[in-house]
């Protein structure tokens, strides 16, 4: 990233996306355990427990694993913030899609915080995106330093 502050603000935000994996897998671990069969034919759980049982596999609603391929980069940094920032739109709106199907108070909460973040990074990339929009657009002036040492030496 162009600015110290603008890789400051990707660390930041990286470390907590990591965080909300592991909300969502302790959400899904404490929502299936001591679920028996018919429980999980029940709620529609079966064919992900014939493959992964109870354990935290990441996938999407339609069981496509995770993978890199989501993460996506330009190599350009205006067009990578961008497309951070549509990234956590999408998943605010995935927050919301989940928080519309749960009445559940003990899921609720942890849904409507981790959307909360969610907006928060929105923002916080927002603003990495001017801090290297003005950079970028800045002229840059290199000076040399004084350096006696580094003059010659008149003779």
């Amino acid at each position: 990233m162009v600015t110290p502050e603008a890789a400051a603000t990707l660390n930041d935000i990286a470390t907590e996306e990591l965080a909300h994996l592991e909300m969502i897998g302790a959400m899904c671990a404490q929502l299936s355990e001591n679920a028996d069969i018919a429980e999980i034919k029940k709620a529609g759980f079966d064919k992900y427990y014939v493959d992964h049982g109870t354990g935290i596999y990441p996938s999407s609603a339609a069981g496509v694993p995770f993978t890199a391929s989501y993460i996506q980069s330009k190599g350009d940094p205006i067009t990578n913030l961008y497309e951070d920032m549509a990234a956590e739109q999408k998943a605010r709106s995935t927050y919301e899609y989940l928080i519309e199907m749960t009445d559940d108070p003990d899921v609720l909460a942890p849904l409507r915080f981790l959307r909360e973040r969610e907006i928060v990074h929105f923002q916080r990339f927002g603003e990495a995106l001017r801090r290297v929009q003005d950079y970028m657009d800045a002229k840059k002036q290199f000076i040399m330093p004084k350096c006696e040492k580094c003059r010659p030496k008149n003779r």
